[in-house]
């Protein structure tokens, strides 16, 4: 689907953010339904939970360090903004989002909750759309947008 076509939610965009604050609200109250399978299993979730959650918060952090003055709470790029395509951002276009992803999977599996890992495949569906969004506004934002998006994946490295 062409970003363009979803609906902004708001002259910036705030109502995608609205919605992922429900979607955090989800995945983390899901978690709260496990544990599902028990142990040996759980301890080996438990560990890789604890390094996704891990790994993503570093994912994340990194995202937001790099924008630096370009930074925003909401999809629409800043006015003056320039293009970050270094650091993380020449890995994955979205940094951010793919780092919240990542912690919200080992969320799931540090709380042994199926329905904790399926509210994160979720938001992670809702962060490919949200992406898609924001797209549109960022194509039009700047000229070298394009080109970037050829080169750099989206939300997995080297994958998607």
């Amino acid at each position: 689907m062409d970003g363009a076509r979803l609906p902004a939610l708001g002259p910036r965009g705030e109502g995608w953010v609205a919605l992922q604050v429900v979607g955090f609200a989800c995945v983390g109250a899901a978690g709260l339904l496990g544990p599902a399978w028990g142990e040996p299993w759980r301890g080996v979730a438990l560990v890789s939970g604890a390094v996704l959650v891990v790994a993503g918060a570093v994912i994340a952090v990194l995202g937001v360090v790099g924008l630096r003055e370009n930074l925003t709470a909401v999809p629409r790029p800043i006015e003056g903004g320039r293009l970050i395509d270094t650091g993380v951002y020449g890995m994955v276009r979205h940094p951010i989002y793919t780092g919240i992803i990542t912690a919200a999977l080992g969320w799931g599996l540090m709380t042994a909750s199926p329905a904790a890992l399926v509210a994160a495949v979720l938001l992670g569906a809702f962060f490919d759309l949200k992406a898609q969004r924001e797209e549109a506004w960022l194509l039009a934002a700047y000229p070298g947008y394009a080109a970037y998006r050829t080169r750099v994946r989206k939300l997995v490295p080297l994958i998607y």
